[in-house]
């Protein structure tokens, strides 16, 4: 059989790079082929394991989830950012965790990154509260890449990431709880039943040591008995820096007041110093609440922190 290889490159097309808009549609077509209009109504989607520093020899990871679709040449929109710090004891975090509960909050038209930061058996505290500020910085410097506003940042975290999200709020661009010297604005802070004194957590019922060295307290400050080294304990205590001549973001703060772990006194302290400075703070209850769980993720809560971060956002 002879092949006439000239006649054949007579029909090819070289490839030529166009933008989505530019690109033609195909025009082939076959008998009894049924059409369908491309929607892009996917609720949302994420981009998992982006690495956004190494700390320590340690890749830090970042997933993001999108309202319906990645930035692209067919999206250019730009979304409000949510940095998300999930609970972990300040141990190593499961990114995967709050996917799904979380894809909700993308779906009202926010981009969340979920941010891990370094473990407590790698870095003790405030390396938790640098990494955040650091993955803020490598969401804001990629702004266009992600389809990030650069100017409606929020930050909000659950159990210790909500203890995270408060001290980035209160220590915002202090030199010490910084690796970087840009300055950063963030509109608001989340705080879902954090901690805010680790040396009163015990003085409440519990289900868990919170005094140990071995306790997720203990381990933060060095693996050290927490009554025992107030000192180490003190810069921790997200009231200590809380004054009327700081800034601070709005706070929203929910927590409920069945919570095993994280007795419910912990959201009454911070709210109550951030009222008796003056700030800008939202405080709930959440009645027959335990520790997270599905009460925190029931349409009425994501309406409270939606209403929230669209208010502080104009």
């Amino acid at each position: 059989m002879t092949i006439f290889f000239n006649s054949l490159s007579d029909n090819i097309i070289p490839p030529k790079n166009l933008d989505y808009v530019s690109f033609p549609k195909s025009e082939k077509k076959s008998k009894g082929m049924k059409v369908i209009k491309a929607k892009e109504d996917i609720k949302s989607i994420s981009l998992e394991n982006v690495v956004y520093t190494i700390k320590d020899n340690t890749p830090l990871h970042l997933n993001i989830l999108y309202p319906s679709f990645e930035p692209s040449e067919k999206n250019k929109e730009k979304y409000p950012l949510i940095i998300y710090i999930q609970g972990s004891a300040w141990r190593k975090q499961n990114l995967g965790m709050g996917v799904g509960q979380l894809s909700r909050m993308a779906e009202k038209g926010y981009i969340i990154a979920i941010v891990e930061y370094r473990s407590s058996d790698i870095a003790i505290f405030p390396a938790q509260i640098k990494d955040t500020k650091t993955a803020i910085r490598y969401m804001l410097k990629n702004s266009e890449k992600y389809g990030v506003d650069k100017d409606k940042v929020v930050v909000w975290g659950d159990s210790s990431g909500g203890h995270t999200a408060a001290m980035v709020g209160a220590t915002l661009n202090e030199k010490e709880y910084n690796d970087e010297d840009s300055q950063l604005d963030i509109k608001a802070i989340i705080d879902f039943y954090g901690p805010t004194d680790i040396s009163k957590m015990n003085f409440e019922p519990s289900i868990q040591d919170h005094i140990s060295p071995s306790s997720p307290e203990g381990e933060l400050i060095g693996k050290v008995n927490v009554l025992e080294n107030l000192e180490k304990v003190y810069p921790t205590v997200v009231m200590n820096h809380i004054s009327k001549e700081k800034y601070l973001p709005p706070f929203l703060i929910i927590h409920g007041n069945k919570d095993r772990l994280v007795p419910f006194g912990q959201s009454v302290l911070l709210y109550d110093k951030l009222k008796e400075e003056n700030k800008i703070v939202e405080f709930y209850q959440l009645d027959g609440a335990d520790h997270g769980g599905a009460p925190f993720w029931q349409e009425d809560i994501l309406d409270i922190v939606d209403k929230f971060i669209k208010e502080n956002l104009k």
